[in-house]
């Protein structure tokens, strides 16, 4: 029997996401936290039953596959006062109607941070070595590279460029720190001093393009950053210089960035296009120059227990009346994705 002090905690997401990201023991810490039943998911809030479920829910729990949380969810849950999302941003998922009327929201973005941090990490090492160049010139001499075809290679006093302090972008700068590179940063939002206690320079985003081997996007994608880099911005970038995105297609004109590729001159890794994915026709799936992955570097498989115990951690802190740790009100999304 639940304790009288246990809120009443119904999940609202994709249940094919449920057993990775709440193993035994966090669905164990979950069920003694709150009076939930671990086999009823909630996809659409008008289906058959919902409204008996949902009409008790204290709290919702919510994950990818979760239907929009609006007008009608209140209706629906009217004793709904916190979400707890265990997944990235709930920019698209909280609705006006929640924030006017005070839900707490927390959501496990910062735990999505992380691998998508070690993502770039890896490809930034990768395209120092010039790799993927090495391996397709491999795959088509079975030679070993010449001294000029590695005069160039290396990571020894690369200039990373990293654009967004985001929670993704601070994550890569710690994970920078032991490496011998120059990093760069661009934040309209940082100033000199935090640039440095983060172990960047900041820049200019133009002065960032132009002096950077290897730019890295962390931005958010809200309308400030709506191609961000145009043409004229991807022109800035060196000859041979890499383009890494892993935040969203949105942030770069694809176009112009295709172009770019299409010409030679310039290297990406993208985790991340638009539109998305691209179709069979594009010319980014075939060139050389391009590594292109489907949207895998934010949390997969085992890495989704983080996002779970992120969500565990806080119903716990929640039910003992501490404040929560990955709280987020509306005005951070002026700012944050």
């Amino acid at each position: 029997m639940p304790s009288p002090q246990q809120p009443r905690a119904v999940f609202a997401m994709d249940p094919v996401h449920l057993p990775l990201l709440f193993p035994p023991p966090l669905m164990a810490r979950l069920r003694k936290a709150a009076d939930i039943d671990t086999a009823l998911v909630v996809r659409d809030f008008a289906g058959p039953g919902a409204a008996d479920i949902l009409a008790d829910a204290d709290v919702l729990i919510t994950g990818w596959g979760c239907p929009r949380l609006d007008a009608g969810i209140l209706t629906a849950a009217p004793r709904l006062r916190t979400v707890l999302h265990a997944a990235g941003s709930v920019r698209s998922l909280v609705g006006e109607a929640l924030w006017e009327r005070n839900i707490t929201v927390s959501s496990a973005v910062t735990g999505n941070a992380l691998p998508v941090a070690e993502y770039t990490l890896a490809m930034i090492l990768l395209a120092g070595k010039d790799t993927f160049t090495h391996r397709e010139r491999f795959r088509a001499t079975h030679a070993q590279p010449t001294h000029a075809e590695t005069a160039h290679t290396g990571n020894v006093g690369r200039r990373i460029g990293v654009i967004g302090a985001s929670r993704v972008g601070r994550r890569l700068l710690d994970l920078l720190r032991p490496f011998d590179f120059t990093v760069l940063l661009h934040d309209p939002y940082v100033t000199p001093a935090e640039a440095d206690a983060l172990g960047a320079t900041l820049l200019p985003l133009d002065d960032l393009l132009g002096t950077s081997d290897i730019v890295t996007l962390h931005a958010p994608d809200i309308p400030e950053t709506y191609r961000m880099l145009d043409a004229g911005r991807l022109a800035l970038i060196k000859d041979g210089g890499v383009l890494i995105n892993t935040s969203r297609g949105a942030l770069i004109a694809p176009d112009a960035l295709t172009d770019e590729l299409v010409s030679g001159r310039l290297h990406a890794v993208l985790d991340v296009t638009e539109p998305e994915p691209l179709p069979a026709s594009s010319p980014l799936y075939r060139l050389p120059n391009v590594f292109l992955t489907p949207h895998i570097a934010g949390s997969l498989g085992n890495e989704l227990e983080r996002l779970g115990r992120i969500v565990v951690e806080e119903l716990e802190r929640l039910v003992t009346d501490m404040p929560l740790m990955h709280e987020v009100r509306r005005t951070d999304l002026t700012r944050v994705a």
